[in-house]
Parts: C-alpha cells; structure tokens; sequence
C-alpha cells in the first residue's frame, strides 16, 4: 500500500514539474532549480539521520547536479561580469561542501549548503517579482 501511494505522489510531482516548466519565465525557471536543490537536501539530511546511505548519496548526487547543471550552467560570466564570478565560486563552494558532507556523513555541511541556497532564493524571487522584470517576461506589454 504504501508503496502504491509513493508511486502516486511521485507520478503527480513529475506532472506538476512538466506543467510547470513548459509555462516557466527564466526567472521561474532558476527558482524552480533553488526549490529542488533545498527540497533535496533536507531530505538528504533526513537521509542521513536514518542512516539510508543509498537515499542519501542518491539525494546529494541530485543536488549536485542542480548546482552545477542548473544553477552554475545558467551564469553567463562574459556578461555577468563580477556577480557572476562570485556566483560561481559560491557554486563551486557548495558542490565541495557537499561532496564532504556525503564522504563524512556531515549534517551541518548539509545544512550550511541549504542555507546558501535558501538566501540566494530569496535574493532571486525579489528579483523575479520586480515590476520591471514582470513586464519583460510578459513581452513588454
């Protein structure tokens, strides 16, 4: 039963995902990134306190791939001149930390990384809710 119910859960959210992408902004689009990255690695963390040692090599191994093929991916650094540098470093730092905190079976990294991620959220969704950046992802209506 409960695995029926998993599968479900996990069969809506891939619908909800795919919805979502093909009506997504590219702002929307890089906070969807920040909210898989955060999502996975609580539930990492969850992992980890449980001793799964699967789940949470599997949880982190996403996360990375966010990091760096989504989130670090998307940095322009011709353009984006030094923010974009800083980001990137800061990718980079967190792929690092995670890395250690899978290898060490450490929380805190885990949880260091998360806070990054929720505060670099935050920063993007002020962003993203901009009035100026609304009217461009509308077209310039």
């Amino acid at each position: 039963m409960f695995s029926t119910a998993s599968k479900s859960i996990a069969a809506y959210n891939k619908v909800h995902l795919e919805n979502g992408v093909d009506v997504a902004n590219p702002h929307r689009l890089i906070l969807m990134l920040f909210d898989g990255a955060i999502l996975s690695l609580s539930s990492a963390a969850q992992a980890m306190r449980s001793g799964n040692t699967a789940e949470k090599g599997k949880l982190i191994s996403s996360t990375l791939d966010i990091i760096s093929g989504g989130l670090q991916a998307s940095l322009n650094l011709q353009i984006g001149g030094e923010l974009s540098e800083r980001l990137n470093g800061l990718y980079d730092y967190m792929c690092q930390r995670l890395l250690y905190a899978n290898l060490h079976n450490n929380t805190a990294a885990i949880e260091e990384v998360s806070a990054l991620l929720v505060e670099l959220r935050s920063a993007w969704e002020e962003i993203a809710n901009d009035p100026a950046v609304l009217q461009q992802n509308r077209g310039g209506q």
